[in-house]
């Protein structure tokens, strides 16, 4: 079980670190203003991306309760991040994107899927 919980964990903290940044940059960064137009996205979703993606962080990393309304949050909160992963991915390959923008949100999501099955195990052997 120890083996579980620092997978968890590592994978949970790869994966909100890179969706934090991803918000800074979101937010901070004119190259990423660029990047949205360039995939035909208007520039108010770069913002709401950005909130979006630090409120999931939260709840993400927050202690919720593993039974009940807590726990669903959760479950929304991994639905949510695999379909920003998936909308990327497919973002990034109509556009005509290198293969390495097209990589990285399936590494993600990669991630994220062992992030999910690691909580659900923990919480079903305590």
């Amino acid at each position: 079980m120890k083996s579980i919980k620092i997978i968890y964990w590592i994978t949970t903290a790869i994966v909100g670190l890179m969706m934090t940044y991803s918000a800074y940059a979101y937010l901070t960064q004119p190259m990423m203003t660029q990047a949205f137009h360039h995939l035909g996205y208007p520039d108010y979703f770069r913002v709401e991306l950005a909130i979006a993606k630090l409120i999931g962080v939260v709840l993400l990393l927050a202690p919720l309760a593993s039974s009940g309304a807590k726990a669903r949050l959760k479950e929304w909160v991994y639905a949510g991040f695999a379909f920003t992963f998936i909308s990327a991915f497919i973002a990034h390959s109509a556009s005509g994107d290198p293969a390495g923008n097209r990589s990285a949100p399936i590494i993600f999501l990669v991630l994220l899927a062992i992030s999910y099955f690691s909580y659900h195990r923990l919480h079903k052997t305590t």
